[in-house]
């Protein structure tokens, strides 16, 4: 029926991708409706300061970088463990090929959420007169999209290394947060400060990241999901049915 595996990759993430990204319009128009009722407030006092203080400097983040794991721990060590890989390496298909869909799956995927959130954030500002721009909506769902990525491919080269998603899991949210409290450290502590360029949370959302602009840090994310793909690509060369669990 499909053939890619890269496109059988998309067609088996519809419907989780589809409800993730209804919930995430959902979650962003709800935050803009509530703008009109709180600008008068003490806080935030721009409609880009309260979005980022209410969703992109925590809320969204968590939410993309869960599904980013999710399904990069699904996509390789998943189909591992329920033993639908073999089916992959019974096909002329290169390991490294394969590895390469996944991921490719997965950015895809990211994007759409990230698309959501560029589509809700811009509708919701036009809707409740938050004033962010188009090129503000941009940045702020680029940052979250790479942060997702990042650990995204993170789960899936673990997965792809060891065949275990509970061990794709654990190790990307473990690095996860780890970069998250490095991230808040270094505003609580200044003489943290200094180790808060090498976080990606930080490289994500340090600066905003509604109302940012495109930061040079964005290019460290995509880097560190490159060579990430780069150490899972050998990691199915070599294995056959008999070697993929």
């Amino acid at each position: 029926m499909f053939r890619t595996v890269y496109l059988k990759s998309l067609y088996d993430a519809r419907r989780g991708l589809l409800g993730w990204s209804a919930a995430i319009v959902a979650l962003v128009l709800v935050e803009c409706a509530l703008w009109p009722a709180v600008r008068d407030l003490r806080g935030p006092n721009t409609g880009a300061g309260f979005l980022n203080h209410q969703l992109f400097t925590l809320v969204l983040p968590a939410l993309f970088v869960a599904y980013g794991v999710g399904h990069g721990a699904r996509t390789l060590a998943g189909e591992a463990e329920r033993g639908t890989l073999e089916l992959l390496f019974a096909t002329p298909v290169s390991g490294a090929r394969i590895v390469c869909e996944k991921a490719l799956a997965l950015a895809s995927s990211v994007a759409v959420l990230g698309l959501a959130v560029f589509a809700a954030t811009t509708a919701g500002s036009e809707i409740f007169a938050l004033g962010i721009t188009a090129a503000d909506a941009a940045g702020g769902a680029l940052a979250t999209t790479l942060l997702g990525l990042e650990y995204g491919v993170l789960a899936l080269a673990v997965g792809a290394l060891t065949g275990r998603r509970s061990a794709a899991v654990g190790v990307a949210a473990a690095a996860a947060t780890a970069a998250y409290l490095v991230h808040i450290a270094g505003d609580a502590v200044p003489r943290l400060a200094s180790w808060q360029p090498y976080s990606p949370v930080h490289q994500a959302i340090g600066n905003g990241p509604l109302g940012a602009g495109l930061q040079l840090s964005y290019l460290w994310l995509l880097a560190g999901a490159a060579g990430l793909l780069i150490v899972a690509l050998p990691a199915l060369d070599g294995r056959d049915i008999s070697t993929s669990r």
